[in-house]
């Protein structure tokens, strides 16, 4: 199977030398690109991209795709993390595979119809005492829709009763977590290039695991080769129970059990000091910036522009769908791009490096370089744009700000996944996406009513 795109009006590479070639190709074969130029090759489908933007895939690196089925939710309107949280755990306690299912297919397609091709899901709510297949079951949606999926094996293990936040319902010990994490690596982590399928382990927070799981997590990721993710520095809430419960800031505790590292990226990162900052450019230890997300709760603005000048390593995500109502990284890359503007002015992180973030940088943060950009050899990951469109005239001076400084409001005309056409004309290919819709609604309104 080939696909060659012909005559695209502009392919952004994000290469080294973050071309943007005009009236060029890309040949695909298999799963790779083969060929990127003026010269024409002959294939199995062919598509005219003479109106068409080309974008390298982005990559999501922290989401919660559960909470799909509790976005939009007005008792939580205006709560900020902590109160937010206790609240929505009563509601999460009652998770079941049906809704892991379809909270995921949901979430995974409206993703791609977004442009995404890589998804990083944080998947920590498990039962006490029972065997679930919740990730196995995210692993089934994202093989329907023919997306590139890293999953966690999340875990929380310090309950209310032992001063933690949530319900003791969803907190499990560091054995069955272990057991657990072993039986989904050794079923789906794949190591080969272009693969689909990653794990890795992800204790939730420092207020809901305690430090032997933290510590154990951290020996057994290793010695197994997985990377290792966490919330981190979201909010004060989080400092202050840090400095009561431990007596060290957030960031010098995950030092001392061993959470530091090339291996290791953190979710949100923004209330670093300048001396924690200059402790996670020297050990390389990454964040996934979560710009919507954080403005929902209120949490605050991270500190990106000083992080890429810094060269830690960043990518951009969604966060979960109830802190921030939606799965649509576009959307996230010009928010973010905007609040950087906001905070840093003529400092802040320009456009193609905040698409690098969502992109070059997100692969980076999971650990995978055979994909990111645009470039022989690399995996067939992109997204693509009909910009003759009324919204867009006036914008074609510069393709790759286009999306931090303009936006991309709709789906995308088409989504490309290792060489497969995931979303065509905006829709998934896969999938019925009306008899999707119909059964996932019905699946929610059965399990919020139990709420």
């Amino acid at each position: 199977m080939s696909l060659l795109i012909k005559n695209a009006k502009a392919i952004v590479t994000m290469n080294r030398k973050k071309e943007v070639l005009e009236g060029a190709n890309i040949l695909i074969e298999g799963k790779k690109i083969t060929y990127i130029g003026k010269e024409e090759h002959e294939a199995t489908e062919v598509i005219d991209a003479s109106n068409m933007y080309v974008y390298p895939g982005l990559v999501n690196t922290h989401h919660h795709l559960y909470q799909t089925f509790t976005r939009n939710l007005p008792d939580v309107q205006n709560m900020e993390l902590f109160p937010w949280l206790l609240y929505l755990y009563e509601i999460w306690k009652n998770l079941r595979d049906e809704t892991i299912y379809y909270s995921s297919i949901v979430g995974m397609g409206e993703l791609a119809k977004y442009g995404c091709t890589t998804v990083f899901d944080h998947h920590y709510v498990f039962k006490t005492g029972k065997h679930s297949n919740f990730i196995d079951t995210q692993f089934k949606a994202a093989e329907d829709l023919g997306m590139r999926f890293h999953a966690s094996r999340g875990s929380m293990s310090l309950g209310k009763d032992q001063g933690g936040l949530p319900p003791m319902e969803v907190v499990q010990n560091v054995e069955d977590i272990l057991y657990d994490s072993e039986r989904l690596i050794n079923k789906f982590h794949d190591t080969s290039q272009y693969s689909m399928s990653n794990i890795v382990l992800a204790p939730c927070s420092p207020f809901s695991v305690t430090t032997d799981l933290l510590e154990e997590s951290a020996k057994f990721a290793r010695s197994k080769g997985v990377r290792l993710h966490t919330h981190l520095v979201e909010t004060i809430d989080e400092e202050n129970f840090c400095l009561e419960k431990f007596g060290k800031r957030p960031l010098e505790y995950m030092e001392s059990v061993g959470w530091v590292g090339k291996d290791v990226w953190y979710a949100h990162g923004i209330h670093f000091n300048n001396e924690e900052l200059e402790v996670m450019k020297k050990t390389q230890t990454g964040v996934a910036h979560c710009p919507i997300s954080n403005m929902k709760l209120a949490s605050g603005i991270a500190r990106i522009s000083e992080m890429v000048e810094m060269d830690i390593p960043v990518g951009i995500a969604v966060d979960g769908s109830a802190s921030n109502d939606g799965s649509n990284l576009l959307e996230e890359i010009r928010t973010g791009y905007l609040l950087q503007r906001l905070k840093y002015s003529n400092n802040a992180v320009t456009p193609d490096k905040f698409l690098e973030l969502a992109t070059k940088g997100g692969a980076k943060i999971l650990g995978r370089d055979d994909f990111g950009s645009l470039e022989v050899d690399m995996a067939a990951d992109l997204f693509m744009v009909n910009i003759d469109r009324l919204q867009y005239v006036g914008t074609e001076l510069d393709p790759t700000s286009l999306i931090c400084t303009v936006g991309i409001k709709h789906p995308v005309d088409y989504t490309i996944i290792n060489g497969e056409v995931i979303v065509k004309d905006g829709y998934l290919t896969r999938i019925d996406e009306e008899k999707i819709a119909a059964e996932a609604k019905a699946e929610f309104r059965d399990f919020i009513s139990k709420k």
